[in-house]
């Protein structure tokens, strides 16, 4: 293989380190998340997930499936925490990495092409030895591969996807696998027959492209082996900040809204002030009663970090979003994250 690319996807991440901490809770169904009815599933341990609970499940349901779970609230601090404990023993194999998110991230190490099998499996040995945690890893020579190999054989799998397995790997796996393809386009895909990367093999580029649009190129390589993309090691630089939570009552009134905007708006910007960063793009989530997830962007021509400006910003998108059924949801984000500032400096920028 050409590049030796590594997908590490920490088990059940939340759960697993509420149960480290709490050897009471070890072997049992801890669920992490919202603990009242209107909560949603963050994640939840391998016991639980027996009984069919996962993320974003809403609490009520869950409670349904497994009554005997054990049902806890996040701690972010801690949990952020224990991820910089594994980066930091990502760094020490290689510096070219991307973390994703709070419990994952991919590593070229391409140097260490003679014995990337030993790399990988030190890996997963040196964070059960230093945190109690066990890690997932896909091998592979692309981003797409190695992010399939973490899941193949989870919890504490390692799964090496290369060159010459392709495309009978593939074949049989549902379309679900591959990256790019969400649940409406599976739905979508499902309803013409077709359920498997094999059967996705059967539709020309040209037709990838009317189904997908912009997407259908990348992902008709995608399921041939062929991902160009490369790790970036300055993707955390540009992550988004944002807040979000659970209404108390499904509501279609902004004006009840607004304050959980002004709110998020206040700790964005501290979170902005803290790293010395501001942003461009600002967006507002919202779930309807229905659990139907919506999105509503705006990039400007200019730079925010402000509880003002990100608040006033996050108003006008609010105005502009026509509520046709209540929202349980709302949660307000920034990004398009940068480190230099195009706008004349407000003395209040420097305080708010």
């Amino acid at each position: 293989m050409e590049r030796i690319i590594l997908h590490v996807d920490m088990d059940a991440f939340f759960a697993s380190v509420e149960q480290r901490d709490d050897p009471n809770l070890r072997g049992k169904p801890v669920i992490v998340g919202g603990t009242s009815k209107r909560g949603v599933v963050a994640t939840c341990s391998y016991e639980a997930r027996k009984y069919g609970v996962h993320s974003a499940m809403p609490v009520y349901k869950a409670k349904q499936l497994c009554p005997n779970g054990i049902f806890l609230r996040g701690n972010h601090s801690k949990y952020k925490a224990a991820s910089i404990e594994v980066l930091n023993i990502l760094y020490s194999i290689s510096n070219r990495i991307e973390q994703v998110s709070i419990d994952e991230a991919y590593l070229d190490i391409s140097e260490h092409k003679i014995d990337y099998i030993n790399q990988a499996k030190y890996l997963k040995w040196s964070v059960k030895q230093k945190t109690g945690l066990t890690i997932s890893v896909g091998v592979s020579y692309n981003k797409f591969l190695a992010k399939l190999a973490s899941d193949w054989n989870k919890p504490d799998g390692l799964k090496i996807i290369t060159e010459d397995m392709i495309p009978e790997i593939l074949i049989p796996l549902k379309i679900g696998k591959v990256h790019g393809i969400g649940k409406k386009s599976i739905q979508k895909l499902n309803n013409i027959g077709i359920i498997t990367i094999g059967d996705l093999y059967k539709l020309s580029q040209e037709h990838m492209i009317d189904f997908f649009g912009k997407y259908g190129v990348e992902i008709y390589d995608r399921i041939r082996g062929i991902d160009l993309r490369e790790v970036n090691e300055s993707a955390a630089k540009n992550k988004s900040i944002g807040r979000e939570t659970t209404l108390k009552e499904d509501t279609k009134d902004k004006e009840k809204i607004k304050p959980y905007l002004k709110d998020f708006s206040e700790n964005i910007s501290q979170s902005l002030l803290k790293k010395g960063y501001y942003a461009k793009t600002i967006s507002i989530k919202y779930k309807t009663s229905s659990f139907q997830t919506h999105t509503r962007s705006k990039t400007l021509n200019y730079v925010v970090r402000s509880k003002d400006d990100i608040y006033n910003e996050g108003l006008k998108i609010l105005e502009e979003i026509q509520l046709n059924e209540k929202i349980r949801l709302i949660g307000l984000t920034v990004s398009n994250v940068v480190t230099t500032y195009n706008k004349q400096l407000n003395l209040f920028d420097v305080y708010n």
